[in-house]
Formats: structure tokens, sequence, C-alpha cells
């Protein structure tokens, strides 16, 4: 039996991988990122059976393909810390820090309100969880649609990738946050404002802490293990410092990608420069490898659990479209973080309604929270948060390409005037 179940393992990941990359393909044809299409590749394995067959089905929820897309969840958080630098993030200015700020609390306020109104009968745990997911703004997403746009150079792209990665921090500390509060209240006394402030430490001391202790060890680390007369050794002493951290994070009752993306964040290209010279590939090659190989499958499984029968009823669309309303009108409130500055202000609001990989993984953490004997985010919630991600990725590449040509129309004209 055990022969067979791996065999057919085997061949769901040849299905997973090969469908993933033939979504990806077609959504970039399309003129969209590639995550859109292992989405919808997902969405069509996950609901198969609305069509008689049930083949994909009990992969679904089988532990192994969920080891496998976890593992592809650590390692994307961690590849985008590494390619986002503590002395980058303490460089992004204050525009960013502002227009990240202002993006992060208007999505997380129009989010909960969105929530509480829509779904008036689950709890407030419900609410305030469902508003988190609409926090943090795709990077990937992001930086993708500024560069098909010839824009990834401009002073708006700048303070947007910079409000990107002080969105993901943030998003990363609520989340913290809210599981710490749910685990601290699932007895059913509630949380009080001492707990919350604990949870707030807690999360603050763990990312702080990890990074400056990181800074100062990882370089000895890496030395040491650019000693070793052993092929991989550079992966090696990565991951395992990943690993490490998003265990140490787990034991403090944090979420562990809080402990990779601090991983990732420490890393720098100067820790592989030894390896490099001596002809290994650099850890960011390393891991987009990886990546390629595991996130399509977290990706993929996140679509299949979008259960397309749930749009039939009235209340899942309606949840659905008033979330994408709040992540957008949040969004917006970016642009008091840009007041006085010399930028196409609006460019740099449109350009942070993008949703994406941040939200999968806040949706995919709220299923497997049990509240009262029940998932704190159920299927309609899900299928709701696929949805946002898919119109948010849709609305963006149109919308930031027309403030931007709209701007240029404006200075040529002023030029004329002139």
């Amino acid at each position: 039996m055990p022969d067979v179940y791996f065999a057919h393992l085997l061949l769901v990941l040849a299905i997973v991988l090969i469908s993933a990359k033939l979504g990806g393909h077609a959504a970039k044809r399309l003129g969209q990122p590639s995550v859109l299409g292992e989405l919808v590749v997902g969405v069509a394995l996950g609901n198969l059976p609305l069509l008689g067959y049930d083949v994909f089905e009990p992969w679904k929820t089988d532990p192994s393909m969920l080891v496998f897309s976890q593992l592809g969840v650590i390692l994307l958080v961690f590849q985008v810390g590494v390619q986002s630098t503590v002395r980058e993030m303490l460089g992004v200015g204050v525009p960013a820090l502002l227009v990240g700020a202002f993006g992060v609390t208007g999505s997380f306020a129009l989010g909960t309100a969105a929530a509480t109104l829509l779904l008036p009968e689950a709890g407030a745990h419900v609410h305030i969880f469902l508003g988190a997911t609409l926090s943090a703004t795709s990077i990937g997403i992001t930086a993708r649609v500024l560069k098909d746009l010839g824009k990834a150079r401009t002073p708006e792209a700048r303070i947007i990738l910079g409000a990107a990665v002080v969105d993901d921090v943030l998003g990363l500390v609520i989340l913290a946050i809210i599981t710490g509060a749910i685990a601290a209240g699932a007895g059913g006394a509630g949380v009080s404002a001492g707990a919350v402030l604990w949870i707030v430490f807690k999360a603050s001391a763990f990312l702080f802490g990890a990074l400056a202790l990181g800074v100062a060890l990882s370089p000895r680390l890496f030395a040491v293990a650019a000693q070793l007369d052993a092929s991989g050794a550079l992966i090696a002493a990565a991951l395992g410092f990943c690993f490490l951290l998003a265990w140490v994070a787990g034991e403090m009752g944090l979420a562990p990608i809080i402990g990779a993306f601090a991983a990732g964040l420490v890393l720098e290209d100067a820790h592989s420069r030894e390896f490099v010279e001596r002809g290994e590939r650099s850890l960011d090659d390393v891991l987009e490898v990886l990546t390629s190989l595991l996130v399509p499958v977290f990706f993929v499984l996140t679509g299949a659990r979008t259960d397309l029968a749930a749009f039939t009823h009235l209340k899942v669309v309606l949840l659905a479209l008033g979330l994408t309303a709040a992540a957008i009108l949040g969004k917006q409130v970016c642009l008091l973080g840009t007041i006085g500055r010399p930028v196409n202000r609006l460019s740099v609001a449109i350009g942070m309604i993008p949703r994406g990989e941040v939200q999968l993984i806040f949706a995919n953490l709220g299923a497997t929270i049990v509240v009262a004997g029940a998932p704190l985010v159920d299927n309609d919630a899900f299928s709701a948060i696929v949805m946002v991600v898919v119109l948010t990725t849709l609305v963006t590449p149109p919308a930031l390409a027309r403030t931007f040509r709209r701007d240029a129309n404006r200075g040529a004209a002023g030029a004329l005037r002139g």
C-alpha cells in the first residue's frame, strides 16, 4: 500500500508542477503575473468534481502535499526577505514608510469593517483576521507590473517597492499579534489588553532581536561554511539558518514564516561572495530553483481549495466584492504619505493595490486555526480571499498604465505651453 501511495503522490506532483508552469506561461502571454495562472490552474483542478471527476479531490488535504505546500511558503517568504536587506529597509525613506503604514492601516480598517458588515454572524476574530489579510501589497506582482510598464526606476517605483517591504513587515507583525491573541483567547475567556501588549512585545522582540543577532552572527556562520570542502554548503547554511529561525518563531507562539522572513532579511550578497568566487551559484540563484519547484505546489493547492460552487451563493459573491473594494479603497489612504512629494501620487496609490502571496499565506493559515470547533477562515471566506487576489491583480496593470500615461501627457502639455 505505501508503494502505491508513493507512486500516486509522484503522479500528482507531476500533474501539479506541469499544470502550474503551463498556467504561468498562459498568464504571462496575457500580460498577467504567473502566480495568477497557477491559481487558476489550481481552481480548475480542485473543482473537477463539479464535472463528475474527483481524481484530485483527496490530494487537496493530503498530509504529504501539505508538507510540500508549507515548505513552499517558508521558502517563498525567505526569498522575499533575501531580496530585501535590513539596510534597504532602513533606507526606504520617510515617504515609503508613510505610504506603507497608511496603506496597511486603511486596508486593515476597511477590511475589518467590510467583514463585520457582510459576515455579522461571525465573531470579532474572523472580522479582524479578514481585515488583516488585506493589509500587505504583493512585492512580486507590483515589481512585475512596474517592470512591464518600463517604470521600474522611477521615483514612484522606489516609493511603491519600499512601501511594499514595509507592508510585509507590518503585515507579518499583525499576523503574529492576531494569531497570538486568538490562541490566548481560545479558552473562551477573551483577551485582555495586557495579553495583547505581551503579544506585541513578543512579536517585536523576536523580529528585531532576530535581526540584531542575525546581523552579528550570520557572517561568522557563513565564513565557517565557506571553509567546508563540500558542494552545496551555501544553500545548506542558508536553509539551516532559515529553518532554525522559523522553528524559534514557532516555539514562541508566532507564525514560522516570521522567522523565515527575518532570516532572509539578515542574509546579504556578501554572505555568498566566497562561494561564488569559487564557482558556486549565488544564494538567490539556488533559491530560485527551489522556489520554482515548491512554491507552485502552494499556489495550485490554494487555488484547488477554492470552491466555485460557493459563488452560487449571493453572500459569498458580496463578500468577495466587498473585500475587494476594501482592499482597493484602503490603499488609496497611501495618498496621505505622498503629500508634499514631487511624485505622481495616484500612481503610488494604484501601485499598492495588488494582493498576492501574503494574502494566500494568511488564508491558508486561517483555515488551519480552529475557534469554537470551526475553522477561522471557512470555505466561503477562503474562496472570497482568493477572488480578492485575482481581482486586484487584474485591475492594477491597466489602471497603473493609465495614471502614468496621463501624467506623461500632462508633462508634455505643460512643456508645449512653456
